[in-house]
Parts: structure tokens; sequence; C-alpha cells
């Protein structure tokens, strides 16, 4: 994409009314507009990010076996009577009154739907187990939306919800899932540790957030340091193999993590002291086990191999994927603007032309610019009739893991500068090693899991 051609209103001084870090920057770099309290406007290179982070939720729910539909925004105010929770909800659920006088709701989530969907399609113990999930625009009325896209009123959620026979098998989906989140998290560029919790609305008794430590996170969390060495890195998991996901869990929830809702102080006493962490968290994401809460009132149940009728265990699991590019954001700056980790920029490099205009500068731009897009990269070519100042702000701003300037002195000794982002180091290359050492820093994030 040539910066000439993009839409990227980029904000030189800071908004007033942004109160933390993530929300300044998505203003300042032309993510994201205001509609209204709660409510943003994904602009291109917010959008971009977004579809990034979405992309690698779809994949890695898919390959641990889960499987995509997607279900209405507007659900019949009927199915939350059934299962009890219209009145519970509280005040963040959006009522509706349509014009033949029906009570409907803007979903804040989506258990009793997928449960009418499962009892209306699913009647023998030979179609479990099963997981659905879909990743759709929710509301909550939150009474005070603040810190942008952190705790907005809209937000995409990715929301799974799985069927099972029994507890021991709705187990083994719990641990699915939490080493799907793992996987997912880490391809982000992301520490999110999993921390014991309390269920909310939700209900449920057990139920891990995932949790990424910053000072701006809502949540007090407590922890032994010793879960942040954690990485699942270039492990194979198998996904069909209980064990080895039952021990990858183990190894992830045995070291303390808590959130203040969940708290034992004697416990967190019984770590060595030089390990004791109290911290503040960003909750992305949260998995349930809540049994048969759904499916007894709503009628979910199966044949079992005797032909006896039995609820179905169920759980459910959700990414914040919108709230999850601030959460990127929060971990991963600096003081000149955005870090992206290379899994999810919106480009992967930067191309800066220091003298627009200049033939031996225009010519070598074109030719790193199309080798770029050969080798599978998406470069942003800064090409304005602009001062080299204001090129490199902008691409500190946006944050691009990586920038290629390229000048008229380098270009006589046949060599352009590739720069880190996150290191601020740089070297002189020729043009065909700096395409070539992006094609194989990259390399990883550009295979397809599926």
């Amino acid at each position: 994409m040539r910066l000439s051609r993009y839409f990227l209103p980029v904000l030189k001084e800071n908004p007033a009314e942004a109160q933390i870090v993530s929300h300044r920057l998505m203003l300042r770099a032309g993510m994201i507009k205001q509609a209204q309290a709660g409510i943003y406007s994904w602009l291109p290179l917010g959008f971009k990010v977004l579809r990034k982070i979405e992309n690698i939720v779809h994949e890695e729910q898919q390959r641990a076996g889960h499987i995509p539909l997607l279900m209405p925004t507007m659900q019949s105010a009927d199915l939350w009577r059934e299962s009890g929770r219209y009145d519970d909800y509280g005040e963040e659920m959006l009522r509706i009154t349509d014009r033949h006088g029906r009570d409907m709701l803007f979903g804040p989530t989506n258990e009793e739907l997928i449960t009418d969907i499962f009892r209306s399609h699913v009647s023998s113990y030979r179609d479990l187990p099963l997981t659905l999930y879909q990743i759709q625009w929710k509301f909550r009325d939150e009474i005070r939306p603040r810190f942008g896209v952190m705790r907005g009123r809209e937000f995409l959620m990715k929301d799974g919800y799985n069927f099972d026979m029994d507890y021991e098998a709705a187990m083994r989906a719990y641990d699915r899932h939490m080493v799907s989140y793992l996987r997912t998290y880490e391809r982000m560029g992301l520490k999110a540790i999993p921390m014991r919790a309390d269920s909310g609305p939700i209900g449920g008794e057990d139920t891990h957030e995932f949790l990424v430590l910053a000072e701006t996170g809502e949540s007090e969390v407590f922890y032994d340091s010793a879960i942040t060495d954690l990485k699942l890195g270039d492990r194979e998991v198998d996904f069909a193999d209980a064990a080895q996901l039952r021990a990858i869990c183990e190894e992830w929830t045995t070291p303390y993590a808590r959130t203040d809702e969940t708290h034992d102080e004697a416990k967190f006493n019984e770590i060595p002291e030089e390990r004791r962490r109290s911290s503040r968290g960003i909750e992305v994401g949260q998995i349930f086990y809540f049994g048969t809460k759904y499916s007894e009132p709503l009628g979910a149940s199966v044949q079992d191999a005797e032909g006896k009728k039995v609820d179905v265990h169920m759980g459910s699991h959700g990414i914040g994927v919108s709230r999850l590019l601030g959460a990127i954001i929060e971990a991963s700056h600096d003081e000149n603007g955005i870090i992206w980790p290379e899994g999810v920029t919106p480009f992967h490099v930067g191309l800066v032309n220091l003298k627009q205009g200049d033939e031996a500068a225009d010519a070598a731009c074109e030719q790193i610019y199309a080798a770029l897009n050969i080798v599978g990269l998406e470069p942003l070519y800064d090409d304005r009739k602009e001062r080299a100042g204001g090129k490199f702000a902008t691409m500190d701003l946006i944050g691009l893991p990586w920038r290629i300037t390229v000048g008229p002195r380098g270009l006589k000794n046949g060599v352009v500068e590739l720069t880190s982002r996150r290191s601020g180091e740089s070297e002189e290359l020729p043009p065909e090693d700096a395409v070539k050492k992006l094609a194989e820093i990259y390399a990883p994030h550009l295979v397809k899991s599926l």
C-alpha cells in the first residue's frame, strides 16, 4: 500500500479524552474514531489489525477442532426467561421491544441461543463431543464506558460453547480451550496468564481468566513469578491427546495465579517471598465450565448408550477480540508510539523514501516494494513529499515492526537501512538482502496453521 493513497488520519497532539496509552495511541494513529460513548468506528489501520487478530483466533480454534458458525445479535427475551437470566443479568443488557410488542435484546452473550440450536438438532450421544464458536459483535451497556476499546459498550468477541456427556468429557474440552488460548495469545506476542477467577453472571465453578499484566489493568492480580517464564513455543500439540493437554494445563495452573476475587492470602504466602508478585491485569479471555446450568432448564439432553435421556454438560469460552488491540498496545509501546508484534502488525514493513522525486531513490523503492510483495510481505510505502523527520515520526507512531529507509547517499554505496522498531537497531544491507532477511523473520507468521 502506498501511503499517498491510504486513509491514515494521524493526529499530532494527544487527545484530551484519552486516559490510557492504548486509547491515546489508537486515536493518534488513526485506528479508531469515537461515534458515541463506548462505540467506535474502526478506521482502515485499526480494522487491519482487528482482522489479523480475528484470523489468528479462527485458526487456533479450528486447529483445536472447534466449528465456526454465526448467530444473530438480536435475541428473543423468551429464551432468557427460560434460562432464568432475563431479570438477573442487570442493566448492562440492552432490552428492546419490536413493532409487534415482542421483547428482544441485543445479545451480551449467547449461552441461551446456542443451547436452543443444540436442542433442536442434536439428540444422541453419538454426536458428542461438540464445540461450536463464533466471532461476533456484542453490546453491553456499561454505566461508564472508558479507556477506548478496553471498556467499550460495543465490542467484537469470540464466544465458544462445548457440549459433552459428562463432567470428565467437559473438562477435556476445558483443557482443550485453555491450551488453544495459550497458543492464540503467544502468536499475538502476548504473555497472557491463566488465573483462577470468579464466574460472574455466566455461572459455574470452574473458570480461569487470561490476563495481560499492565499498570492500566482493571483487576488486581497475585501470582508466582515462575509462571511468567512458561512458554509453549514451537511445542507440537495434539489436541486429540487428552493426557498431553492435561499436562500442559497443570504446567500453567500449578503456579499460584489468581484475581483479587479468588485470592487466598494463606496459599499466596506459601510461595517463596522472592517470587510473590502483585500487579494489575487486563482481562483478554475467560473459560468456564458450568455443567447443566443451561441444558437442564432449556431441555438440552441426549440419549445415552442405554437410551436414557441425559442433560449435556456445557462450558463457554470467550476472547475479547477488539479488546486485544488495546491490550497489545498497553503491553508493547514506547514514548514514540505503538510497537506491533510481527504476528498482528497491520503492515509487515514500512518503506521510507528519504528523497521523493529523486530518480534513483524512486526506482529503488519501486523495486523493493515489488520484491516485498513477491515474497508475500505487505509493505506500507511512504511515498509522500514530506520531510524525513515527519515520515519517521509517522512510522514510529503506527508501530510497524521493521522499516526500510532508502536514500541517495546509501544507494551510492549499494545499501539501504533496515531498522527494528522494538530495539531501534539499524543495519545497512543491499536491498535484496534486506528483503530476504524480512522474509526469513516473517516466515513463521505467514505459514497458515490450518
